[in-house]
């Protein structure tokens, strides 16, 4: 079985039932499922075969929605990329994923006519994003193909699906490296359904439940928890183009939501404008943190504020991504990422690999069903973090008597804005390419909204050069979250004897670090 072939189940089992609801328009399980046919048949008739990689460069809509499970249901390889990202940063990925095909946006067009002349895709299939962008004069008009007409012409046409393995690779996710360069997390077909199955099992989804989907399709959190489990279960997906408290809020009220799904800032912004909407939340049972810890106090506040229950839970792109839940039969732990969810199980361990007593700190590693292939054309990388089966996550962890497990510190100098890995590598080198900067670092600082922010300290030939003139180089370079915050100007970096700068000097140097 796989996510596809699930979404034909649900729909031949309750096709009238509602499988999504966006921008007030609601559309079933049966009119949803012949969209994902539509646009497989016409993939198919394009001649794309199985395990040809398509790029998914869009927001939250019904087209992520159809291209997703489509291009699943043709055989192809998806590779969902954040619509936000820089021409430098999209680039990348889609030379390194080797993609042939991209789903996307009118109004995103304009960046592939930059890139078109250094990649491999033969096809653009573009939805309309209602801001009148004209391209009957673009460069790329004789690839484009408009999204709407294909599903019509798709329709036309005769389609048996191909036969899927589940050892074969159904999505790459692209997940920010050490290295600064980002590497493609392969997730089979297996990795997708099981912990899609699972989560849903383990929080207890149903026909009845109404999903929020207000965090980014394109990551694998929402992904997983607030799309692919609800609808293998028959439930509806209530899909929010963009994360506003506005936005949740009104969808929650109006469709009579029943869960929620966010990162902690989300869930402060939720707070913050939400003093006068204490029954907002009546009808959610369940609201599902992950993506960076959540603070113990903003939990709290958010519980009293709302009569609602914050569960967190643990994932990473490597594992599809959930490994750890707080358990919905058993009490919830403030500060603690839960226990073992089904199938899947957590350990930590010393530097040895051995396992260590309750309460000690050591690395975090899983194994499961759910845990990835490896990384898209890095072998070395794959055997670093995949050994004798476990994953071995970078973080730092300790388990309590209960088997519940706390994250003590986050993977290495990485940097967690608003529940986005950020790698102070990538925004070095980045910094580095400014001819004026001779020495740079970053590190994260925190931040009451975002958790943490990038700052970054720099040495400089130009006295001249300023903090704004940096910044405003970077956001050409990198996505917004990327972007640091604030840069400092120093003499020199401090360094050790090997001459290896010292992020924790430097950490030292922020306040209320």
């Amino acid at each position: 079985m796989n996510l596809s072939e699930q979404l034909d189940n649900v729909a031949q089992m309750n096709p009238s039932k509602d499988a999504y609801i966006f921008q007030g328009q609601k559309v079933s399980y049966g009119e949803f499922n012949a969209s994902v046919n539509h646009f497989a048949s016409y993939l198919k008739s394009l001649s794309y075969e199985k395990g040809d990689h398509i790029a998914l460069v869009c927001g939250n809509s019904p087209v992520f929605m159809i291209g997703f499970y489509g291009a699943l249901r043709a055989g192809l390889t998806v590779i969902p990329i954040n619509p936000t990202y820089t021409i430098a940063e999209m680039n990348y990925i889609l030379k390194n994923g080797d993609v042939r095909a991209v789903i996307t946006l009118d109004a995103l067009m304009e960046k592939f006519e930059h890139m078109d002349h250094m990649l491999e895709v033969q096809r653009y299939f573009v939805a309309d994003s209602s801001t009148g962008v004209d391209l009957t004069s673009s460069s790329l008009r004789d690839k484009m193909k408009s999204f709407t007409e294909v599903l019509e012409v798709g329709g036309k046409q005769a389609f048996s699906p191909p036969v899927l393995k589940e050892e074969e690779v159904a999505v790459i996710l692209y997940t920010s490296g050490t290295t600064g360069k980002p590497k493609g997390a392969m997730l089979t077909h297996k990795n997708l359904y099981s912990n899609a199955s699972d989560v849903g099992d383990y929080l207890q989804f149903s026909s009845s439940d109404q999903v929020v989907a207000a965090l980014p399709m394109f990551h694998v959190f929402c992904l997983t928890v607030a799309l692919n489990a609800p609808l293998m279960r028959g439930g509806t997906v209530l899909v929010i183009p963009k994360f506003s408290p506005q936005a949740v809020f009104s969808a929650v009220e109006k469709f009579h939501a029943t869960v929620f799904a966010g990162v902690p800032t989300m869930y402060n912004y939720l707070l913050q404008a939400g003093k006068d909407r204490a029954g907002s939340f009546n009808t959610i049972r369940l609201c599902i943190s992950g993506g960076s810890s959540m603070p113990v106090a903003l939990l709290h506040h958010f519980e009293k504020q709302f009569n609602v229950r914050v569960s967190e839970g643990y994932g990473l792109s490597e594992a599809s991504p959930v490994t750890a839940f707080n358990p919905l039969d058993k009490p919830r732990k403030p500060g603690s990422i839960g226990t073992n969810i089904l199938n899947v199980e957590n350990k930590v361990v010393d530097e040895l690999g051995e396992e260590v007593p309750a309460g000690e700190v050591g690395e975090l590693i899983v194994r499961g069903p759910n845990v990835m292939k490896g990384y898209y054309k890095m072998p070395e990388e794959t055997a670093v973090s995949i050994r004798d089966n476990w994953l071995y996550t970078g973080d730092m962890a300790r388990m309590d008597d209960e088997g519940y497990f706390y994250i003590v510190d986050r993977k290495k100098d990485m940097i967690l804005v608003g529940g986005y890995n950020v790698y102070p590598r990538e925004v070095e080198e980045v910094l580095y390419e400014h001819p004026d900067i001779s020495e740079a670092a970053v590190v994260g600082s925190p931040d009451p909204e975002k958790g943490e922010v990038a700052v970054g300290f720099v040495v400089t030939s130009n006295s001249a050069l300023s903090e704004e003139v940096l910044i405003d180089f970077c956001k050409e370079h990198l996505v917004k979250y990327k972007v640091p915050a604030k840069i400092e100007f120093m003499e020199e970096l401090p360094k050790n004897t090997t001459g290896k700068i010292l992020r924790k000097s430097l950490r030292d140097k922020l306040p209320h670090s």
